[in-house]
């Protein structure tokens, strides 16, 4: 039974220009102790998925439809107060910069406390001992005298590893991590990026890692999916996404990684850039950057279907014409 069920999620924002759409149709679920990856240029909905799951969704955004299941248990439909008492105990959440997760005017220790003892019924002592043993796990040394220090006296990498202390500190059966690894540099990256993987193997939990790093995708997740103009393109086990990609966006972002094997003055790219949400076109949202853009593509909208299948894999799921229709019919 999976973990987390995202089904048809669709979440809209009022403005004075009228009603603008910012996910479309979402739907996804993650299995516990499974690692998804969610990836896609900025401004292709991950972070708003993401905080649509905490239920952190900012006014004027909402969930116009779709439903949210976390165990079974409908959460998206729950008030301030019923998400509150989920989020910490059933969900944690890791976000890009650790400073906007912590309070500088107190200790990481006393932070951790009031989390620990805001869903656990423990004692002052033992939350505290408690507290000190997650940041153990999270790899901060001398972690019974670090306990007392304060935010600002940490590295950014430490800072971050305090978060997810805080993160993991009801034993939440879900982590929400957006961009955790993109303000630090590339040592502490792979550090933080093992963390997760031994987190999730240790505990059980599932995670859902919200990034535009496909390297951190390849290196840490079991499933990745794709997002662009707020749906999903793409969702298929890791290695089949990334070495055999089916829709044309997936390819266009794995052909703008660098590879040092080939010889190249240029890097690939992807032109023109994301729409707006007020000018979303008809049909695939790609079609105006897609090179293989077939006339059904301007008119029709496709939905995820069965595409490619490796040997001892699931198959992966596309939303692209190409993978229902003949190569050859209404190229332009």
């Amino acid at each position: 039974m999976s973990l987390l069920q995202v089904k048809n999620l669709v979440v809209e924002f009022s403005s004075r220009h009228g009603v603008l759409r910012a996910l479309d149709g979402i739907s996804f679920d993650i299995a516990p102790g499974e690692i998804l990856g969610v990836v896609g240029e900025s401004g292709a909905g991950k972070s708003l998925t993401g905080a649509s799951i905490i239920g952190l969704l900012e006014p004027p955004g909402r969930i116009a439809s779709g439903e949210i299941l976390l165990q079974g248990q409908r959460i998206d439909q729950l008030n301030n107060d019923q998400m509150r008492s989920i989020r910490g105990r059933k969900i944690g959440a890791i976000f890009q910069d650790p400073l906007t997760s912590l309070n500088p005017l107190y200790s990481v220790g006393k932070q951790l406390v009031e989390t620990i003892q805001a869903h656990l019924p423990l004692s002052d002592a033992e939350a505290r001992q408690r507290a000190i043993g997650l940041l153990e796990d999270t790899g901060i040394p001398a972690a019974a005298e670090r306990i007392d220090h304060f935010p600002h006296q940490f590295s950014g990498g430490m800072r971050q590893r305090v978060v997810i202390a805080l993160a993991l500190a009801a034993e939440p059966q879900l982590i929400v991590a957006d961009e955790p690894t993109t303000a630090l540099d590339v040592s502490i990256q792979a550090q933080i990026i093992s963390l997760l993987k031994n987190i999730c193997k240790q505990r059980g939990a599932a995670v859902m890692l919200i990034t535009h790093d496909m390297g951190v995708i390849a290196e840490t997740c079991d499933r990745v999916a794709v997002m662009y103009a707020g749906r999903i393109v793409e969702v298929g086990p890791v290695q089949q996404v990334i070495h055999k990609p089916a829709h044309p966006y997936t390819a266009g972002l794995m052909a703008s990684i660098p590879d040092m094997a080939v010889d190249r003055e240029r890097l690939n790219q992807i032109d023109g850039a994301m729409p707006r949400l007020n000018a979303i076109p008809k049909g695939c949202a790609f079609n105006p950057r897609c090179p293989q853009v077939l006339e059904r593509c301007r008119h029709e909208r496709p939905e995820l279907i069965q595409g490619v299948q490796l040997q001892n894999q699931l198959p992966t799921q596309v939303a692209c014409w190409l993978t229902s229709t003949p190569q050859t019919e209404g190229r332009l």
